[in-house]
């Protein structure tokens, strides 16, 4: 059944041949990998006049500023990760540049600055999805938890499918996005600056504890917290980097060149929503979003209204689908040197790292629900973690370029990476120094906690590694050499599986202990009757049992059997009958599988299942 459900939601398994086929153009890439950064021009602004509107609506107009200023970064750290593409064509996420260039360290700080930013980058964008469906429904307002986990469900589903059908999926909904604010914005310019109509009245519902007019003073503090919370705009763009391989050939230029596309529409739709807000006054609004009331001011209450408001929705939902491309990337490549779990590095039938988007699914569903699907609780945490890896990636290339110099022009990418270094470090501290006390410090602590947590994945299979290690074996475990051993088999009654069971012991050893654990002692008469007819030569060990415990009692045996022989190993037996149909399982006591699993860890023990099929 298991089997089958699978298969319907998830598809057919793909073979490994198939790996290299499943590449991307470009055009599906940016879909897949820049839904993440194109998504965040929904909510940059509104974060930003979150931040100026606690001095009062007459500091809004700094959000023009503070956006060019964001521009001109997002301009720098685009093309500073061009080199980086264009450097490593396998994949130059900050993990891989960090630890070549810039030590085991700072690698480790920036693989687990980049999980973290994942994880949030899905709670954000669902929980903003959530927001810009309960802004065209304010009905839904107490269904945003609910709303929120069935979104993460379908776009972990969809990202289950495999990274072509993922593509398929999502390219439709993200080219609408950019569609329908495009046409928003160049029907306002078209409306309001050549057709002269004079500008709408936005009116909205504005909590106090939103709006918080004019408690606190224009200052550069204020400015900077809310350039801070506008840098939300630039999570996601490393993205392309990490995914270099997956890109078609010649996979580092097409990937240069998707990440200026990406870079050109994101600073295009960020400083267009901006303008508009600033000039139609636009307060934001505890019950509807920024762009909600871009788009009533400039389409009304009509169809299109309510595309920009859907594909807002979709898109923003669908941004969680750039960390599930990275973060079970990053995973396997942290797996395969060794600092994560080592089934973080299979790939799943559907050719992805599915244990990898599993674990980012249950991470953000628990961020979700303890932040109850609001983003604006989120966002303090947001976009720490992301600058720091910024910062350390763009370092490591500088000083990769001074070291390998393959071309005449190294030292003009050396001057964009330092550019782009220094440019996010200011960038971190201003972030960090903004934030502390609103959550950013629970990311500075998560940090070095993760890194010291891969260390200690690493000293386990290293520990692992030696010990199992046959360098040193030398003849001590000879492989032609006889294992001793005595086989115990827990019954209950005489029946066909028991002595199918017996056989089977018989052939391994002529040690055999067959344990009876007495309840009813009535049954006991009956049992021994038969073993005498069926098995007089083999031991039949009865052990009352006052309390009428059967596991804890069976297992107290086994060690009394450890203590009385110099065996190797003991061998349990364990018969067990398989039904036809699974709820027929449910007829039977489970007792061969409550030792089996209370035997899981004990040391010197080897457990062997006898399965006895029920065809009726």
């Amino acid at each position: 059944m298991f089997r089958m459900l699978k298969r319907i939601f998830l598809g057919e398994a793909l073979d490994s041949a198939r790996q290299a086929h499943e590449t991307l153009q470009k055009r599906m890439a940016l879909a897949i990998f820049a839904s993440d950064a194109l998504s965040s021009v929904a909510y940059a602004t509104e974060e930003i006049l979150l931040i100026l509107v606690l001095a009062g609506s007459v500091a809004l107009h700094y959000s023009i500023p503070i956006a060019l200023a964001i521009g001109v970064l997002l301009a720098i750290v685009a093309v500073s990760y061009v080199q980086t593409v264009l450097a490593y064509p396998n994949g130059g996420g900050a993990y891989i540049v960090s630890r070549e260039n810039l030590g085991l360290t700072s690698g480790l700080v920036a693989a687990a600055a980049l999980l973290i930013d994942y994880v949030l980058t899905v709670a954000v964008s669902i929980s903003a999805g959530v927001s810009a469906v309960i802004s065209a429904y304010p009905g839904l307002l107490h269904y945003r938890v609910d709303l929120a986990a069935v979104f993460l469900i379908l776009i972990t589903l969809g990202n289950l499918r495999g990274v072509k059908e993922s593509g398929t999926i999502f390219a439709i909904p993200s080219y609408i996005f950019i569609g329908s604010l495009t046409a928003m914005l160049a029907t306002g310019i078209v409306r309001f600056y050549f057709l002269h109509q004079p500008l709408p009245v936005v009116t909205h519902g504005i909590s106090p504890e939103v709006l918080g007019e004019g408690i606190e003073t224009v200052g550069i503090f204020l400015v900077l917290r809310a350039f801070a919370s506008g840098c939300t705009a630039l999570t996601g763009i490393e993205a392309i980097s990490n995914g270099v391989p997956v890109f078609k050939p010649p996979a580092s230029r097409n990937a240069a060149i998707t990440m200026i596309w990406m870079a050109t529409i994101l600073v295009s739709l960020f400083w267009g929503i901006t303008w508009f807000a600033q000039l139609f006054h636009i307060v934001p609004s505890s019950n509807e979003t920024v762009v909600s009331q871009i788009a009533r001011g400039i389409f009304g209450s009509g169809p299109l209204y309510y595309l920009v408001q859907y594909s807002t929705a979709i898109i923003l939902v669908l941004a969680a689908n750039t960390s599930f491309n990275g973060f079970p990337r990053l995973s396997s490549i942290l797996s395969r040197d060794g600092f994560l779990p080592r089934q973080l590095t299979a790939l799943g039938d559907r050719l992805v790292y599915s244990n990898g988007i599993i674990i980012l699914g249950v991470a953000s569903w628990i961020l979700i629900w303890l932040f109850h699907a609001n983003p604006h609780h989120l966002i303090p945490l947001y976009a720490v973690g992301v600058f720091i890896s910024f910062t350390l990636s763009q370092a490591g290339m500088v000083r990769h370029h001074l070291h390998d110099r393959a071309t005449g022009h190294w030292w003009i990418s050396a001057v964009i990476n330092g550019l782009g270094a220094v440019s996010t470090g200011v960038v971190s501290v201003v972030i960090v120094s903004t934030k502390f006390t609103h959550g950013a410090w629970i990311v500075l602590v998560l940090i070095p906690v993760m890194v010291l947590g891969f260390l200690k994945v690493r000293d386990y299979y290293k520990t692992v590694e030696k010990e199992l290690s046959i360098e040193e074996l030398g003849n001590e475990y000879p492989i032609d050499s006889q294992i001793k051993h005595t086989v115990v088999i827990p019954i209950s009654q005489m029946n066909k599986g028991t002595i199918i069971s017996l056989m089977y012991a018989r052939s391994i050893s002529p040690h055999i202990k067959a344990v009876y654990v007495e309840v009813d002692p009535e049954k006991t008469k009956a049992l021994k009757q038969d073993w005498t007819l069926y098995a007089p030569d083999i031991s039949l060990v009865v052990i009352p049992s006052p309390t009428r415990a059967i596991v804890n009692v069976f297992l107290e045996y086994l060690d009394q059997i450890e203590w009385q022989r110099e065996d190797d190993i003991v061998t349990v037996v364990l018969p067990e009958f398989v039904t036809r149909y699974w709820w027929q399982q449910l007829f039977h006591n489970q007792t061969a599988l409550r030792i089996r699993t209370a035997l899981l860890f004990k040391r010197g023990i080897v457990v062997t299942s006898v399965r006895i099929h029920l065809d009726k």
